[in-house]
């Protein structure tokens, strides 16, 4: 039994020893590790990167990152390469750029800008109102205390002649007696009964009990406080034994059998809609049918918070159904051209946040499916779509439906989502003030094209005329911060001017120029032009080796800095576009690539 013991013991060691040596021919030792985090950035600056093309991850959840492809264990989507997230050409974080797997999987559709279809129409949305013209308050016309009411609570229905309480005054009793003693020597004191009557009239005593009152001979002590209209009792503001004086508000009565419908016109609508346009209108409250009237009156004010003026829609209301407050949705049959030079976009496209506008706009000619987030300017929703009065072109694709997914992508991405944007750095102005600004680039595109074709007295000619669009800028214009920052933009353009009319040599002319060129760029990106695009391009060569940007009127490289020796050298670092506010930058965005340098 000893020596089986024995031999059970040595052949498990000797397993155990025979383990250990193959486990240590398999796994590799510590010198053979792999340190991915530093291989995979080995010549970075020749190669995009090795973990680029060995990394591969999700575009719906590019947290997940796997050395092989797959599926992603989250979402079971196909994994693509790591470097396809670059294939748009753009290494902006406004950019997106998705799988056909997570395209299709998100439902993504898209939707063709085009010119505002929606014709003549105008929906808005409003409330039922009281008719105005039909309240009024009923008030004391004598003095007394109430001895009974007949109306006990605010939303009572009444009719005119209705009895709504009694009144004691006791200056009305002595006016009787004063009528009765009159009475008697009527035929002697003629004068002195008519007074009598008169004053009984004056507290709007009907004839007819002043009538009572002298053939009876007796007084009466309650009068009758009858309703001078029929309606709805919508305040009451006394109670049985109140004592009220001549003129005090009794009752505050209101006739429901005509209701106003006070419609809300957008600032932009105003100039469509006109009085007699005819309304259609639904009420949420009234389902199934449809009232029809015209628009009787336009309010000359705007509200300062909403930015609307009210239309005023008349409608009959048998049976009093329709209710001050009710909310109301409205067509109107705008007798302006609505649809004239604006553009619009399904009501599923648009991501909104309170005070911004959001739509993710297709990236034509890219490798895999990409999508550009753009803040737009949108005006009243008309319906089902919305008008946009800046920030797309007619043409241009947007995101109809699944663009909750693409933002939640971006998101994940860390790139600019709805929730995670840059502030605009384009300051609002007036239109005035941006076309001035073009003419005054316009100028600058002179002076530019006379470096490109390196004629230095033209340059300085045109220089001349850059200063004349200078002064012409109104700065009355802007105002606050806008109407600092230009007065800053503007002395270091009169200084860079100043200075290309005082250089001796091209290379100085062409430091000045670069100094305007800085001014105007900035000058673009903080208040716009009205111009369709202008573009930044950028000489990584000028200056020995420094670089330089200018303006640029066209896409097409033509470097003033070279001019002829060099005159394609450069490359579009980015593209400023009409109605399309520039974002500030900051750490994680990429550089914009418009299209490759050119030498």
């Amino acid at each position: 039994m000893k020596k089986l013991n024995k031999q059970v013991l040595v052949f498990t060691a000797i397993g155990i020893i025979l383990g250990f040596l193959l486990a240590t021919l398999i796994s590799p030792s510590d010198d053979q590790t792999i340190n991915t985090s530093s291989h995979q950035h080995i010549n970075t600056s020749d190669d995009q990167s090795i973990e680029s093309s060995e990394i591969w991850t999700c575009s719906m959840h590019p947290q997940v990152r796997q050395p092989e492809p797959g599926q992603c264990p989250i979402c079971g989507m196909d994994l693509i390469p790591a470097s396809t997230t670059g294939g748009s050409g753009s290494s902006s974080p406004a950019v997106l750029e998705m799988s056909e797997a997570a395209v299709a999987l998100a439902e993504v559709q898209t939707f063709t800008v085009r010119a505002n279809e929606s014709g003549n129409e105008i929906y808005t949305t409003g409330k039922v109102q009281a008719n105005e013209r039909s309240r009024s308050t009923l008030a004391a016309n004598f003095p007394g205390r109430i001895e009974q009411l007949f109306i006990n609570f605010t939303g009572q229905a009444v009719r005119k002649g209705e009895k709504l309480a009694e009144v004691y005054s006791p200056e009305l009793v002595n006016a009787q007696k004063e009528l009765l003693e009159a009475t008697k020597t009527k035929s002697d004191f003629p004068d002195l009964y008519a007074a009598a009557k008169q004053k009984l009239r004056s507290w709007k005593i009907t004839p007819e009990q002043i009538e009572s009152i002298e053939s009876g001979g007796e007084l009466i002590e309650r009068f009758a406080v009858l309703a001078d209209r029929s309606g709805i009792v919508i305040q009451r503001n006394v109670a049985e034994g109140n004592y009220v004086t001549t003129g005090e508000p009794l009752f505050e009565i209101v006739n429901l059998s005509a209701v106003w419908v006070m419609l809300d016109i957008y600032e932009q609508q105003l100039p469509f809609v006109r009085n007699g346009d005819k309304v259609s209108l639904t009420v949420e409250g009234i389902p199934g049918e449809t009232f029809e009237s015209t628009v009787s009156y336009l309010d000359p004010f705007i509200d300062p918070d909403t930015r609307t003026a009210q239309a005023r829609v008349v409608l009959n209301n048998p049976g009093d159904r329709l209710m001050p407050e009710m909310f109301v949705n409205a067509n109107i049959q705008s007798s302006g051209n609505l649809g004239e030079g604006t553009l619009s976009i399904p009501r599923t496209a648009l991501l909104w946040s309170g005070n911004r506008s959001v739509v993710y706009v297709r990236v034509p000619d890219a490798t895999y499916p990409t999508y550009e987030m753009r803040e737009v300017n949108i005006g009243p929703r008309n319906g089902e779509i919305y008008p946009v009065l800046d920030g797309l072109q007619v043409g241009e694709e947007v995101v109809s439906n699944g663009v909750f997914s693409i933002d939640a992508a971006a998101q994940l991405a860390g790139n600019y989502s709805l929730l995670n944007r840059p502030e605009s750095k384009t300051i609002e102005v007036s239109s005035a003030f941006r076309q001035q600004l073009t003419v005054l680039a316009e100028a600058y595109f002179e002076l530019k094209n006379a470096l490109v074709a390196d004629d230095t007295e033209e340059a300085r000619k045109a220089s001349q005329q850059v200063g004349v669009a200078l002064s012409k800028v109104e700065m009355h214009l802007v105002e606050g911060d806008a109407h600092a920052h230009w007065m800053e933009l503007k002395a270091e353009a009169e200084n860079a001017l100043q200075g290309i009319r005082e250089a001796s040599g091209i290379q100085a002319v062409h430091k000045q120029f670069m100094v305007l060129s800085e001014s105007m760029l900035e000058i673009t990106e903080s208040f716009g032009l009205e111009k369709d695009k202008v573009y930044r391009q950028y000489c990584p060569m000028a200056f020995g080796d420094q670089g330089a940007f200018w303006l640029s009127e066209t896409e097409e490289i033509r470097n003033p800095y070279f001019g002829e020796d060099m005159l394609r050298c450069g490359e579009v670092r980015a593209t400023y576009e009409k109605g399309k506010p520039v974002m500030q930058k900051n750490s994680n965005a990429g550089t914009p690539a418009g299209g490759g340098h050119n030498h």
